[in-house]
């Protein structure tokens, strides 16, 4: 039989709606190759050589495609709906080398190179390339551990002067960050989007994707953006290993940051003169579990003093040192 996601050229392989061996086959053309069922021993026992995890890849078949894998006649490529960025060590064990007979119908890819190709959103035949030089090594260069930082709240709860304080902070301790400012990605990755709903999750998206560059790279990201929903915050911390996405909430009521209105948005909020304004007439969803809450009391703490508590979270987690 043959594992999820391997094909052979459609020359022996059964298209579906065409018969093997038709005049139409093209070099060009996708067929499909029908997924066994994986469900056997000699399959787990393939699986346990490559030094991989059967049970991994049924849960990444039901997540990523649920529908046929698709192979490129004449290719040693196989085609997956979803980001299986996998290389089989060395080609198949010569002692388990698969066969035809394992799995009628079911395409092989021959020659000991198979690389799996992914398919990601509109993004086709892609696949993942790996470096000698990795995440540990520039942490090790670097001297600390790469993570993200998200500061959410309201508008005018200082996240932005947070920030700031947090990289000069980071700086007088030796440690690189680099700042990702809802406005500033604005003014250059994401000045195509507006403040619509779909629009602000895709803002949200994209700079998730660039801190997850960042903090691969050893840098401390932080992230500085109002980002209203949980469920946007949500998915950018899934992005991230355990332990790797710090959420800072800048707990400050909302009369406050209206008090303070730095930019004048929230006078042309009340105005009517800017709709969907996030704690005027679009909601602001505070985060549920968060690992740092900063409270606004009285006065206040300073962003400096703000900063240090930050900081001394990164210190007891073990981001201030490689």
């Amino acid at each position: 039989m043959t594992p999820v996601g391997v094909a052979r050229p459609l020359g022996g392989c059964y298209p579906s709606g065409l018969e093997h061996g038709a005049a139409s086959h093209s070099q060009s053309m996708l067929g499909v190759v029908n997924l066994p069922d994986y469900n056997d021993v000699r399959f787990e026992r393939r699986f346990k050589t490559w030094g991989l995890s059967l049970s991994v890849f049924s849960s990444l078949r039901s997540k990523f495609f649920p529908s046929p894998v698709k192979a490129i006649n004449d290719s040693n490529m196989a085609f997956i709906n979803g980001k299986m960025n996998s290389e089989i060590p060395g080609g198949w064990p010569d002692s388990q080398d698969p066969s035809e007979n394992d799995h009628p119908g079911a395409g092989l890819v021959s020659g000991k190179s198979h690389r799996l190709m992914s398919s990601v959103g509109k993004s086709t035949n892609i696949k993942w390339h790996e470096c000698s030089i990795g995440k540990l090594e520039r942490q090790k260069l670097l001297q600390q551990k790469g993570c993200v930082l998200w500061i959410t709240g309201l508008s005018g709860s200082g996240k932005s002067t947070l920030a700031c304080a947090l990289s000069r902070g980071l700086y007088n301790r030796g440690k690189l960050s680099y700042i990702l400012d809802g406005d500033n990605v604005r003014h250059g990755l994401n000045q195509d989007l507006s403040f619509a709903a779909a629009d602000r999750a895709e803002n949200i998206r994209r700079i998730g994707e660039v801190a997850k560059l960042f903090a691969d790279a050893g840098i401390i990201c932080i992230a500085s953006l109002i980002s209203p929903y949980r469920r946007d915050r949500d998915a950018c911390r899934a992005l991230m290993a355990d332990g790797n996405f710090v959420e800072v909430f800048l707990d400050v009521p909302l009369q406050v940051c209206e008090a303070r209105d730095p930019k004048g948005l929230y006078n042309l909020a009340r105005a009517g003169k800017i709709k969907g304004f996030t704690g005027i007439d679009d909601p602001y969803e505070s985060p549920l579990n968060c690992e740092i809450v900063l409270q606004h009391e009285g006065a206040g703490a300073s962003p400096c003093e703000m900063a240090e508590k930050v900081i001394s979270y990164l210190g007891e987690k073990g981001f201030l040192h490689a």
